[in-house]
């Protein structure tokens, strides 16, 4: 097996493939690295391929379009032990990106490039990109998945073909890049970073990066991959506010300057206790599910903690809520009895109504998603 194989994502790429197999021939060259140099075509019709083959790489033409595509079929087919990725757009210099491969070689399992902590030449990123698209990418995947990466995007970056190809990479699009540090860290691999610097590409084309389409991806790939800030947090924080609101205003008219909180506020808080409930136990399901299946790595502190809410617990603690919403309602129904069903005082009516029907609303939704959480923790024979 060889130390290195330096791999090229290319989709007509004529102008520019040429340069980077140059500068990826003198990385081995300069530094006497047993690798080879390897183009994953994607159905270049430009003649990339000719160039590559006449400049020694060898070329393996991909089935399936998309930038992640590429990439994991070319991962299959390298022949080295570590793999450099990088952009055959010439805006990443591959004779400079030793310091990546030395990081392999002392031990770590993925060294990123770092454009953000390196150098950006002038017209080399799109002033959004830079500024907004990458660091609010790298924000949301450091806070989710406590990544200590300062460049989620970066396009050059090298690891350990074994333990890439165990991590078992789905996406086909630019999200890949993307699904390969979450389930890195997911996976506990040992993760660095080196600055490197962006050079403008040598195209004279629009490149194929769609900036708000693929910035879009990353983000749902995040999103799908972290159920608790997607369900379990929002949720929460849903419930807690609107029980925080009941609260305030069950006693009467909350006043707050010159604005009146009535009890037209008193059903939006209601409705916030209802959809907080529901999207918290989606929450708990979605994480369980993604343990079951594989998805994410189980958490047993979090799986054990969820073990306690027994079905039994949950019924017991559900039933008790209906039946302080169900007095409640009853006791409003009393009230319009005793009235000969005349008109009620609507705004202590509505502050008697409302809780109630809010508590049994919540038990029944608790109810039902404790029988649906005791199915996910059944034990059955495989």
């Amino acid at each position: 097996m060889k130390e290195l194989t330096i791999l090229l994502p290319c989709l007509n790429e004529a102008e520019t493939i040429g340069q980077c197999i140059n500068r990826a021939r003198k990385l081995l060259d300069n530094y006497n690295i047993d690798g080879e140099i390897l183009v994953s075509d994607n159905g270049s019709t430009d003649g990339s391929q000719a160039i590559s083959k006449k400049l020694g790489a060898r070329v393996v033409e991909c089935p399936v379009r998309g930038y992640g595509a590429a990439l994991q079929f070319g991962i299959e087919k390298a022949e080295g032990k570590f793999i450099l990725i990088g952009d055959a757009d010439d805006s990443y210099h591959f004779d400079e990106a030793f310091p990546m491969i030395q990081k392999l070689r002392e031990g770590y399992d993925i060294c990123m490039g770092t454009r953000l902590k390196g150098k950006i030449m002038k017209n080399a990123m799109p002033f959004l990109n830079r500024y907004l698209g990458t660091p609010v990418i790298t924000a949301v995947g450091r806070i989710f998945f406590k990544v200590d990466l300062s460049d989620y995007n970066c396009g050059m970056r090298v690891f350990r073909k074994d333990k890439l190809l165990e991590l078992n990479l789905v996406t086909t699009g630019m999200e890949w890049a993307s699904e390969m540090i979450i389930k890195s860290r997911l996976a506990g691999l040992k993760m660095t970073e080196v600055p490197i610097t962006l050079y403008k590409d040598g195209r004279s084309r629009p490149p194929h990066l769609k900036r708000w389409r693929d910035g879009w991806r990353h983000l749902r790939f995040m999103l799908l991959h972290s159920p608790k800030w997607l369900f379990t947090i929002p949720g929460i924080m849903m419930m807690v506010i609107g029980i925080i609101g009941e609260i305030l205003l069950m006693p009467g008219v909350l006043k707050v300057g010159n604005v009146n909180f009535d009890v037209h506020t008193l059903i939006v808080m209601a409705v916030l206790i209802i959809l907080g409930v529901q999207i918290m136990f989606t929450g708990i399901f979605a994480t369980l599910y993604a343990h079951i299946r594989g998805i994410l790595p189980e958490d047993k502190k979090y799986t054990d903690f969820i073990r306690k809410f027994t079905l039994e617990k949950v019924l017991i603690f559900c039933l008790i809520l209906f039946t302080f919403g169900l007095a409640g309602f009853l006791y409003t129904l009393w009230e319009w009895y005793r009235v000969n069903f005349a008109e009620l005082n609507y705004q202590v009516t509505m502050r008697q109504l409302i809780p109630s029907l809010t508590l049994i609303a919540v038990s029944v939704q608790g109810m039902f998603n404790g029988f649906m959480l005791s199915l996910l923790f059944l034990k059955t024979r495989k």
